[in-house]
């Protein structure tokens, strides 16, 4: 008999499903992707063979193609996404920081602790939630599985910043295209540990889903599995054991800016999921470890805030751009280490 185990995991950014199988000792040879679709309820082989080319489908802890063949005793585990639709989305009364509206979209300041859409764990008091009650029939992409109307990126929870959220049908579509055309201009500034080498850089590096733990997003140098992705980076202040940087994303793969700089070294600084909430660099006095714990619980977590936001108008035709300032929270901690460095530094 095949042994399953199932459990439904939020990964924050998407809802997934977890399926575990082991096979008997008598199995025949058959294609992992008839095997899957066999025994997994409600999916599709397209669906299957869709997880196995991201990378989603392990066989004795290893990715493989669709057509591995399934041999006796073998330890099989996939992920797919979970149909988030199944949870109704409730119109709630939420605040929400608007910038620029006009009939086509509005761009929003979206604030920490803040999740964008609907999961487990997070059944309402999201972004869309409030987007829902503050504006009627926001449109959706025909191919948005997870039910996120109006928007066509996203940002993670305790990202701070800069969001445009459509409200036509016509807008929806343009948009989601400049998104993916990378013609869309995103400017980041993120705090980082370690004094960033090069005044500038580009880390140019796939990122996927790291086959330990599913939650996080790793660097796959090889490019043999993951997303192509890029993110260039400049420094603006230097704080000796950290660094204040500005991020471009060329790209928009999920968790890119937090997982590229923790492959280069520099995890941004209180990433609760990345290893930046620990004392990465400084001395061993109690006094700088007193000091660091207490910017960190200034922030809600990764020091990461979406500062500009650029994009082609589909009906006003034109470019238009806007700036967001600094949460107070984070400006806060760059002024605390500002005062710290000159202390350092004077004595």
């Amino acid at each position: 008999m095949d042994q399953e185990n199932k459990n439904i995991d939020d990964q924050g950014e998407e809802l997934f499903e977890h399926y575990h199988y082991v096979a008997d000792k008598g199995q025949e040879k058959l294609r992992i992707d008839k095997f899957l679709m066999d025994r997994i309820p409600n999916t599709s082989r397209n669906k299957i063979q869709i997880a196995a080319h991201n990378g989603n489908i392990l066989v004795n802890k290893s990715q493989v193609k669709p057509n591995y063949k399934v041999k006796p005793n073998d330890d099989i585990s996939i992920v797919l996404p979970y149909p988030v639709r199944q949870l109704e989305l409730i119109p709630q009364d939420i605040p929400v920081d608007i910038i620029y509206e006009d009939n086509e979209l509005c761009v929003v300041n979206k604030s920490a602790n803040t999740v964008v859409h609907p999961g487990y764990g997070n059944y309402d008091g999201t972004l869309v939630n409030a987007l829902i009650y503050h504006f009627e029939n926001l449109p959706e992409l025909p191919s948005d599985y997870f039910g996120r109307p109006g928007l066509v990126h996203r940002l993670d929870k305790h990202t701070t910043g800069l969001m445009v959220v459509a409200k036509t049908e016509n807008t929806l579509t343009n948009l989601a295209k400049q998104f993916f055309d990378r013609t869309t201009k995103r400017r980041y500034q993120a705090l980082v540990w370690g004094d960033v080498k090069e005044d500038q850089g580009t880390v140019d590096l796939h990122i996927g889903r790291s086959l330990k733990n599913r939650k996080l997003m790793v660097g796959y140098p090889e490019k043999d599995h993951g997303k192509h992705a890029i993110t260039h980076y400049k420094v603006l202040e230097r704080f000796g054991y950290i660094t204040l940087i500005e991020c471009r994303l060329e790209t928009g793969r999920t968790h890119q800016i937090r997982a590229h700089m923790k492959h280069i070294g520099h995890p941004l600084f209180n990433d609760l999921e990345y290893g930046g909430d620990k004392i990465i660099k400084g001395t061993s006095f109690t006094k700088y470890k007193q000091f660091v714990e207490n910017c960190f619980r200034l922030l809600p977590g990764q020091a990461l805030h979406a500062k500009s936001l650029g994009f082609y108008h589909p009906t006003l035709k034109k470019e238009m751009s806007f700036d967001s300032e600094l949460p107070d929270y984070f400006d806060e901690v760059l002024q605390k280490w500002r005062r710290y460095t000159n202390s350092t530094t004077t004595n």
